[in-house]
């Protein structure tokens, strides 16, 4: 009976230990999920560190610092410390590895400038692990000109890669992934930054600087059966507001619309708020637009991602 009851015990020790075990791997692996909702953090602060490069950088919320790594994108490293992703991120761009760390330090240098006034990150917490033993977080990071992200990819400063995630307010990462690809073509098609690199164009600024998306979380529609407005997509800040018979400046196609002459809009000069009195036009596509420029005519419209044949045909007889 003795012999029994101290095998019975060993049995129940271990099995509490394996119980123990498992919960504390679950609750790893949920801190290293984050959190499902967005955490909006206002007013950050840039912190100076050695280890800040164009895509990660330490930050300051209030009294709380943190770690942040952008979404989507990718920066060139800025030192030789891992030289197959600097052979990797040389390749992308076609260039040698030292012009690549050119490139890395040339970003560097960007997200300080653009960070060196207050700006929002939007975080999930989510684990960005990286090779410091501090702790890094996957975040939007938003300056007043828009998304970062955006911007370095539009100056040829970053890449398309990273982890992937759904822009607050959005269902999934489709869209921001296609503007990106929109901003990285004219950065490509301009021989800018990384692109421009071999020919001495690394610090030559775009034609079209814009616009950049300013993400906010997702709201309700303060109504029942009321559409949201795409509140997540904001490319620049909106002027007009709605009627009270239209209950979302997407789906408003009444006067405004009806009275834009036609033959009139300049596709390479119109400004978001012209682009969008067009019917069929909305904020996400105009931006599109804005992104693709510079078109050798109107004809191009149909190489812009999201116009088909019938969209073109309704569009088209409104520019030049």
């Amino acid at each position: 009976m003795i012999f029994r009851s101290s095998t019975s015990l060993r049995l129940a020790g271990s099995a509490l230990t394996v119980v123990a075990l498992l919960w504390a791997t679950a609750f790893a692996v949920g801190a290293r999920d984050g959190s499902k909702d967005w955490i909006v953090l206002k007013d950050c602060r840039l912190i100076p560190n050695p280890a800040n490069d164009g895509d990660s950088f330490h930050v300051s919320a209030g009294e709380k610092e943190y770690i942040f790594r952008l979404y989507l994108v990718d920066a060139p490293e800025t030192g030789e410390m891992t030289p197959a992703r600097l052979v990797e991120q040389a390749k992308y761009f076609a260039i040698t590895v030292p012009q690549a760390i050119e490139v890395g330090q040339a970003a560097k240098e960007f997200t300080r400038e653009k960070l060196s006034q207050p700006f929002i990150a939007f975080t999930h917490m989510s684990d960005a692990l990286g090779q410091s033993r501090l702790e890094r977080f996957y975040a939007f990071v938003q300056t007043k000109e828009g998304d970062l992200g955006e911007q370095l990819v539009r100056n040829g400063l970053a890449r398309i890669y990273g982890y992937k995630a759904a822009p607050p307010g959005l269902t999934n990462s489709r869209v921001e992934l296609e503007k990106l690809q929109q901003l990285e073509n004219a950065a490509k098609q301009e021989k800018i930054g990384a692109w421009g690199a071999s020919i001495g164009r690394l610090n030559a600024s775009p034609a079209n600087p814009g616009p950049f998306s300013h993400f906010a979380p997702y709201q309700k529609p303060p109504g029942p059966g009321t559409p949201p407005a795409s509140p997540s997509f904001l490319s620049t800040p909106k002027s007009r507001a709605p009627t009270a018979s239209s209950p979302t400046p997407e789906l408003n196609r009444s006067h405004p619309k009806e009275k834009t002459p036609l033959g009139k809009i300049d596709i390479n000069t119109a400004t978001e708020k012209e682009l969008t009195t067009v019917p069929g036009i909305g904020h996400v596509m105009a931006a599109r637009i804005i992104a693709a420029r510079p078109f050798r005519s109107a004809d191009d419209l149909k190489k812009v991602s999201g116009i088909g044949d019938k969209k073109y045909a309704k569009i088209r007889p409104y520019f030049q």
